[in-house]
Order: structure tokens, then sequence, then C-alpha cells
């Protein structure tokens, strides 16, 4: 891939299986992406360089995922003028309840973009509408990717209603 253009951060190692959800919907429209652990608590430097060189290295748009206190994207929201899409993580002690606020509670001044709990794939899915509004082809691939869920769905509801199942209810 050429240069990437999307940065996914997430705090730990652990943080891995959910924010690769979102790097599987950037390969799947052709999107160059790069992914790094940043903490924002051990690593507080290396995020602000991070952040900091994001835009001079080509970034368009940053994933951050993170879990607990969940500082990592409203602290990357508070360096960059880049969008900032945070992903908060489960947690073991409040299912990830605690992430969610800590990242959709932002200050006014510095928004930070927030989907489901565990909800990287549609970070990944919205970066690809952030950069689909300068992008004709992106917009046309995402239309075609719209349009097989649609399909996907009437398919599925057909093959229901034509199951001898559900033929044979009183539904």
């Amino acid at each position: 891939m050429n240069n990437p253009i999307v940065g996914i951060i997430m705090g730990s190692d652990s943080d891995l299986p959910v924010m690769q959800e979102a790097s599987k919907i950037l390969e799947e429209f052709g999107i160059s992406y790069e992914m790094n652990i940043v903490s924002a608590h051990r690593t507080p430097d290396w995020m602000s360089q991070y952040t900091n060189e994001a835009i001079k290295k080509g970034l368009k748009v940053i994933i951050a995922g993170a879990g607990g206190s969940a500082h990592l994207p409203g602290m990357t929201a508070s360096i960059t003028t880049l969008p900032v899409i945070g992903v908060p993580i489960k947690t073991k002690s409040l299912d990830g309840l605690d992430s969610l606020l800590s990242i959709v509670q932002m200050p006014p001044g510095i928004p930070v973009a927030t989907v489901s709990i565990n909800g990287a794939k549609n970070a990944g899915l919205l970066a690809v509408q952030i950069l689909a509004t300068n992008d004709k082809k992106l917009t046309e691939k995402l239309d075609k990717f719209r349009n097989n869920m649609k399909e996907t769905v009437l398919k599925k509801n057909s093959d229901l209603v034509s199951s001898p199942r559900r033929r044979g209810s009183s539904a």
C-alpha cells in the first residue's frame, strides 16, 4: 500500500483484537493505514510526538481505541486538527461504559467522533466516509458496500419467508 492516510492507535496490545476490525475495513476499501500502540498514560511523550507528526506524515484521520479511563482519543484530539474517531474498548470492571463516557464527554472545542463500545468496524467505516468526501471512487465503493448490505438483508428475508418452518407457523 501507499503511504498511510489513516492512523490506528490503541492504548495497549490487549486492544488489538478489537482495533483490527478497523484495519479490515480500511483494507477492504484499499485505504492505507498504520497501526501503533500509543498509551496516553504510560507513553505521553510518544503520544504527543505521534500526534504532532501525524499531519506531516500525511495522515488524514486517526482512529484511537482505549479502555478504562480512555484518555487516548481525547488527548490525541487536543493535539491535532485531524478528525479523531474514538473507539471505547470493553473493560472487565464496567463493560466499557467507563471507556464510552470518557471518550464521548469531550469539552467544547475538542470533538472526538465516538462509536459504540468495541465498534472499531464502524470507526473504520466512518474514516472511509470522511475520506470519501473528497474521493469519488471511495464514494462509489461505499455505495456498493451499502448496496451489498441491503441485498444481503433482502436475501436473508427471502430465505426466511420461503423457509418450510416459517410457512408452517401461524405468525
